[in-house]
């Protein structure tokens, strides 16, 4: 599976359910990297997205505790085994977790790559993701050039590959 995620120079990924900056180059990325594929997101994700509806041309796979929840075109699941069990027939390399703070940690023991956005600068932020440079399980294995955005932000386009120990 795949993690997708854009951080700050803390790694901070929110702040107050909303994310700290517009950028269209990292959401062309997220399009281009999801489209047609399995995204597995909270409930509060969903609910940030326009109108609260889920993404198209995706499968989206919703994990919840509100047993009562039900949104039309997702799929509801209320744990991590069960969302692992409505991807088991599907090429995990078609999988991607796209947050919150929550859902990334559940679903980082399971993912072999993450596409992470490194957004130059420190924003306000109440949620974060793992700093993968300071993890021995991760290894960065490719970093764009630094390039300078249409809204005038700094990003790096980064990928990262779990290591693995024999």
């Amino acid at each position: 599976m795949n993690i997708i995620v854009a951080v700050d120079e803390h790694f901070g990924i929110g702040n107050l359910g909303k994310i700290q900056w517009k950028i269209k180059e990292d959401m062309d990325f997220f399009r281009r990297s999801t489209l047609n594929k399995t995204v597995i997101m909270g409930r509060k994700t969903l609910d940030s997205f326009k109108c609260g509806k889920p993404l198209k041309n995706r499968h989206n796979i919703v994990l919840t505790r509100d047993k009562c929840f039900k949104r039309e075109n997702v799929t509801v699941v209320h744990s991590v085994k069960q969302a692992l069990e409505k991807i088991s027939d599907i090429d995990t390399g078609d999988v991607y977790i796209i947050g919150g703070q929550s859902i990334y940690e559940a679903f980082l023991p399971y993912c072999d790559k993450a596409f992470v956005t490194k957004v130059h600068g420190v924003f306000d932020a109440d949620t974060y993701f793992p700093d993968l440079d300071k993890s021995d399980e991760w290894k960065l294995i490719h970093q764009s050039d630094r390039q300078i955005t249409q809204s005038g932000i700094h990003i790096t386009f980064c990928e990262y590959e779990r290591v693995r120990h024999e």
